[in-house]
């Protein structure tokens, strides 16, 4: 029984580390969805395909802020340890009319289609980190795609 225990709190440590990495995965993908859904809601104005940015700044912060608290006035609690604004990278990309052919949809009077692109790149709050351990290189990264839809 005494040489189990070492082992036994090993496996449990390790679960609790798989758990923790998992959902804070899960919480950094969903975030990061959400964020590319709100930013595709905004006007077609917003958006600078020669420069790939969204020029609305005060919008961008609140997608920001809302990725991480779940809310755009950033009244929520941060869903993950450590998690900044510099760490959300929001990108637009516009593909051309004449590759969309014929029926191009609610993009017909516009130049092009915008696809907004939302990235992630947080560092791990890791447990382990807690006790000592080198966690430093350990990120969670995610990244979603939406059409801009201006609605």
């Amino acid at each position: 029984m005494a040489l189990m225990i070492p082992v036994l709190f090993a496996f449990m440590f390790t679960t609790f580390e798989a758990g923790n990495y998992l959902w804070t995965e899960h919480k950094i993908i969903k975030a990061t969805r959400q964020g590319a859904r709100y930013v595709a809601r905004l006007p077609f104005s917003s958006f600078n395909c020669a420069t790939g940015t969204v020029e609305n700044a005060t919008m961008l912060a609140q997608v920001k802020t809302t990725m991480r608290t779940g809310s755009p006035t950033g009244a929520g609690s941060i869903k993950v340890r450590g998690w900044t604004d510099s760490d959300i990278s929001i990108t637009v990309s516009c593909i051309s009319n004449s590759s969309l052919g014929t029926d191009k949809g609610l993009y017909t009077s516009k130049g092009s289609a915008p696809v907004v692109t939302v990235s992630s790149r947080v560092k791990y709050p890791a447990i382990v980190g807690l006790l000592g351990f080198d966690t430093s290189n350990t990120f969670v990264r995610s990244q979603a795609q939406a059409a801009v839809t201006g609605l």
